[in-house]
């Protein structure tokens, strides 16, 4: 398709996004409190405040990280610089509950969205959706590295995930869907 001067039309730019700043960072870490405090009201227990990070990225929106007693709560703030809003409403609620649920019945005795985590999404009066489903267009995400490995027949792609997973069992090889053959790392 033309333009009336008779050249292609310049295609648009893809609108950058650019990650929340200070105040509205503060506005997330109040509404996680707001969360913990109506959480320790309900259990009558007291939840403790846990550290809120800005570092996620990729199309994760939030992330609960438990090692022990550290805990702490990470957040993608590009996705928040879009979504704002709708994340405060469920990403926030989201990854509180599942600190709640980690001090109450620990994480490993649980589903990760189960009974008890759809419990506290009740208390608190949060949409119990596990993903979100936001246009992710102008914001840096994670993409894994490829890694060439070959058959007798063709070449495989595979993600770094499953590269690793094959390098730390070298004695448990790989094998083609087409031809039957172990794969062999191409380097």
């Amino acid at each position: 398709m033309s333009n009336r001067s008779g050249r292609d039309p310049v295609p648009m730019q893809m609108d950058l996004v650019f990650p929340i700043g200070e105040q509205e960072q503060e506005k997330v870490r109040l509404a996680c409190k707001r969360y913990i405090d109506i959480a320790s009201v309900h259990f009558g227990y007291g939840f403790r405040q846990i550290p809120v990070r800005f570092d996620l990225t990729g199309k994760s929106a939030g992330m609960y990280c438990s090692h022990g007693n550290n805990c702490l709560i990470r957040y993608n703030a590009y996705i928040f610089a879009r979504y704002f809003e709708d994340s405060i409403k469920t990403t926030v609620p989201h990854e509180v509950a599942h600190y709640i649920v980690d001090r109450i019945h620990g994480l490993r005795r649980v589903q990760a969205h189960g009974k008890e985590w759809r419990g506290v999404m009740q208390v608190f009066g949060a949409d119990a959706r596990c993903t979100h489903d936001y246009d992710l267009s102008g914001m840096p995400v994670k993409r894994q590295r490829r890694h060439h490995y070959r058959c007798a027949c063709q070449d495989h792609q595979l993600s770094t995930t499953l590269h690793n997973r094959i390098q730390r069992a070298p004695t448990n090889p790989y094998y083609c869907r087409h031809c039957g053959e172990s794969l062999s790392y191409q380097g």
